[in-house]
């Protein structure tokens, strides 16, 4: 068995986190590491977990751990690092941007669905992001076959929780019900990993991702729309996207068009195939808080630490 920290963990990829590995049959303890909640009790920030875990939230780390996951936010994450604040000899999962491209320390992206083998082996993993992860997994099969050879356009939209537990202008409830808009059009910054992973499978493809990134009127769940031109037969592609996904236990290809709430809560993804003349329209579905970020990250520590790839994730794993 194993013990665990989490930094930054009063957010929200934390507090799922927290969760799953509560109940994890291969961890033994958690550190709740909170700058801010320090001293005071888990459910605090968690209200769902009172009477469940009985923890609190301490200041800083100490040495009887084996893994740490970083929820700090984009930029805190470096500076954990070069701080030199971790032990050598502890595993990283990071939830934040800092290390997901290239030559980014020596950080292994953590797409299993991509680099399965290369996360067993590693000492730090850099996690995905949401939006990265869902595009991906409708286009790392083509990329693969070196199908990818017109440009490909993207519709995503995505629930609040994506945007964290700090409440915007953007986020709040009275901005965010019944309402919809567009952000960061062709320029969000996934768009960077979604690249280097395609380039990893292509090393050929050089056409453009046009991404239009959406805010939903709902809490959780990402569903994306990726549509480029192809030759190939509904059939082809279908035995393309199989054979990809034959040893990945939480890719699910559909024959219905998948909806957000067939993954709330889960690890899973649903992805659909349609051919409407020489289009062909891949659809994905995740949960933005699980298989976009702290499922995934308990995916990578099973694969990491020799543990089967699903355990802790077979079961819903939120109060919301």
């Amino acid at each position: 068995m194993i013990n665990a920290g989490i930094y930054g963990a009063a957010g929200y990829t934390a507090g799922e986190l927290i969760r799953i590995l509560h109940f994890h049959p291969e961890v033994n303890a958690l550190q709740l590491i909170s700058e801010s909640h320090a001293g005071q009790p888990v459910y605090t920030a968690h209200p769902d977990l009172e009477g469940t875990l009985e923890a609190h939230f301490v200041s800083s780390l100490t040495d009887d751990v084996d893994v740490v996951f970083l929820c700090s936010g984009h930029g805190k994450s470096k500076e954990l690092i070069e701080r030199g604040t971790i032990p050598e000899d502890v595993h990283v999962i990071d939830l934040s941007h800092d290390y997901r491209l290239q030559g980014a320390h020596d950080f292994i992206y953590g797409l299993p669905e991509l680099n399965k083998l290369g996360i067993k082996e590693a000492k730090h993993v850099a996690n995905p992001g949401c939006f990265a992860t869902a595009i991906q997994l409708c286009l790392l099969p083509l990329a693969q076959t070196k199908a990818l050879k017109h440009d490909v356009h993207i519709s995503a939209i995505t629930g609040s929780s994506g945007a964290g537990q700090r409440p915007t202008d953007t986020t709040h409830f009275s901005w965010r019900s019944n309402n919809a808009s567009i952000y960061k059009a062709f320029t969000h910054q996934h768009l960077g990993e979604i690249h280097q992973s395609i380039a990893q499978l292509h090393p050929t493809f050089e056409q453009a991702i046009h991404f239009i990134p959406i805010r939903g009127a709902f809490t959780r769940g990402i569903l994306a729309a990726c549509y480029t031109t192809t030759s190939l037969s509904l059939e082809a592609l279908t035995e393309q996207y199989e054979a990809y996904y034959f040893n990945h236990p939480f890719i699910h290809l559909s024959g219905s068009n998948p909806d957000v709430k067939r993954v709330v809560n889960t690890n899973k993804a649903y992805i659909h195939l349609e051919k409407h003349h020489n289009q062909v329209l891949i659809t994905g579905v995740i949960d933005n808080l699980i298989k976009g970020a702290s499922g995934q990250a308990i995916q990578n520590m099973n694969l990491m630490f020799g543990f089967d790839e699903e355990t802790g994730l077979t079961l819903k794993a939120s109060a919301f």
